[in-house]
C-alpha cells in the first residue's frame, strides 16, 4: 500500500472514529435524560403567535434533572441567530408570563426558550415543588449549555431574562456564568431576602429562628410521613383584607387571566421547607462582579419594588440599567405588555448587547 493511500485510509478511519464517538455521547446523553410526558397541544394563558415556529424541547442540567422548554424561533430566520432563555415568576410555569416573554422577543427575531424550572411543571426531579438558589441558577447555566450547542444559534449570542423570583436568580446566573452576554430582569423579587428578612426587612433574628425551627419541625414530619407537605398557593377564597399585592396575584393566579393547572401558584404551592435553603444561602453575594450587561425593570407601584432598586445600588460598570414603569405594579409586568412591558426597551437593550 502506497503512503498515500496508508494517510487517506488513516484519515477515513479518525473521521470514523469521530462520528461514532459523537453517536455514542448522542446515545449516552438521550439514555441519561429522565422522559418527560410533555403536553403537544397549545396550553398557554396567551394566544399563539403566527410568526413564529413553536416546538418542545428538553435538556439536562448539572444534577441530572431534565428541564422541559417551549422554543420560540422566527419564522423565515436565516442563520445563527441571538437567543435569550427566560424563566419566572416564581412558582409560575412556562405556560404563563416566560412563555409570553419569550414568543414576543421571538416575534422580534430572537431565538428563545421558556422553560419550567427543576422539580416544577413539565420539568423532571424529584421530590416536587422544591425550590433551590444553587439548582436553580444552574437551570439557567443549563439553558445556555442548550442554546450553545444549537447550529442555529450564535454561541456569542446568548441572553437571559428572569421574571419576578427568577429575576434574582438571572442575576446570580450573570454573576457566574461568563458566557450569558447580557441580562435582563422583570419585577425582581430577592428570594433570599425575602425569606431570610420577610417582606421590607420586617423579620428580627428571634422571628428568623422561630421560623427555622417550625420549618424544621415539617420536616421531621414530612420525614415520618414519606411525603412533602405543601404550603398552598395563592390564598383562595381572597379576604377582604389581603394587601393589595396579594390581590393582584389572585387576579392572575386564580383568575382565567393567568390560572395554569401546573402552576404553584395557581394550585397547593411550594413543598413548605424550601425556604430553608433561601434563607442561609444569599444569592446576590457576587452581583457587583457581573461584567456583562444588565437592565432590571420594575413597576412604580409594585411592593417588591426596593428588591430591584437595592440589587441596582450593587451593580457595577456603565453597562448596567434600571428602568422604573410610572403606575405599574408587580402583576402588571406579568402580562400587561399593551401598556406596561417595554418589549421594545428590552428588544433594543438586547440587540445593543448580543450584537
Amino acid at each position: 500500500m502506497s503512503i498515500k493511500n496508508i494517510v487517506i485510509t488513516g484519515m477515513l478511519f479518525l473521521a470514523g472514529t469521530i462520528a461514532s464517538a459523537q453517536t455514542s455521547a448522542d446515545q449516552i446523553k438521550e439514555k441519561n435524560m429522565e422522559k418527560l410526558e410533555l403536553v403537544k397541544e397549545w396550553d398557554k394563558v396567551f394566544p399563539q403567535s403566527n410568526k413564529v415556529i413553536h416546538e418542545k424541547v428538553t435538556f439536562r442540567n448539572r444534577y441530572g434533572i431534565t428541564l422541559a422548554a417551549d422554543m420560540y424561533i422566527p419564522k423565515n430566520a436565516e442563520g445563527k441567530l441571538a437567543a435569550i432563555a427566560v424563566s419566572g415568576p416564581f412558582g409560575a410555569v412556562k405556560e404563563q408570563s416566560s412563555g409570553l416573554y419569550a414568543q414576543t422577543l421571538a416575534e422580534r427575531g430572537f431565538l428563545t426558550i421558556a422553560f419550567d424550572p427543576s422539580y416544577t411543571g413539565e420539568s423532571g426531579g424529584q421530590p416536587r415543588y422544591v425550590a433551590s438558589p444553587d439548582i436553580n441558577t444552574e437551570d439557567f447555566s443549563a439553558a445556555v449549555d442548550f442554546l450553545s450547542t444549537r447550529d442555529d444559534v450564535d454561541p456569542e449570542r446568548i441572553g437571559i431574562l428572569g421574571i419576578c423570583g427568577w429575576g434574582g436568580m438571572a442575576l446570580n446566573a450573570a454573576a457566574m456564568d461568563t458566557r450569558i452576554k447580557a441580562t435582563v430582569t422583570s419585577t425582581m423579587y430577592d428570594m433570599s431576602r425575602v425569606n431570610a428578612n420577610g417582606y421590607f426587612d420586617a423579620m428580627d433574628a428571634d422571628q428568623r429562628y422561630e421560623l427555622r425551627r417550625q420549618l424544621n419541625a415539617q420536616r421531621t414530619i414530612d420525614a415520618k410521613k414519606g411525603t412533602y407537605e405543601l404550603a398552598g398557593g395563592v390564598v383562595d377564597p381572597l379576604p377582604d383584607d389581603a394587601p393589595q399585592f396579594v390581590k393582584d396575584y389572585y387576579a392572575y393566579y386564580k383568575t382565567p387571566r393567568g390560572y395554569h393547572k401546573r402552576s404553584l401558584n395557581s394550585n397547593k404551592g411550594w413543598n413548605k421547607t424550601s425556604s430553608l435553603s433561601f434563607i442561609n444561602m444569599p444569592l446576590l453575594t457576587y452581583s457587583d462582579e457581573i461584567r456583562n450587561a444588565v437592565l432590571m425593570i420594575h413597576g412604580e407601584k409594585a411592593h417588591s419594588r426596593y428588591f430591584s432598586e437595592d440589587a441596582f445600588k450593587k451593580l457595577k460598570g456603565d453597562n448596567k440599567e434600571l428602568l422604573i414603569i410610572p403606575g405599574a405594579s408587580h402583576v402588571d409586568l406579568y402580562d400587561n405588555q399593551a401598556n406596561v412591558i417595554p418589549f421594545d426597551k428590552i428588544e433594543s437593550f438586547f440587540r445593543a448587547y448580543l450584537k
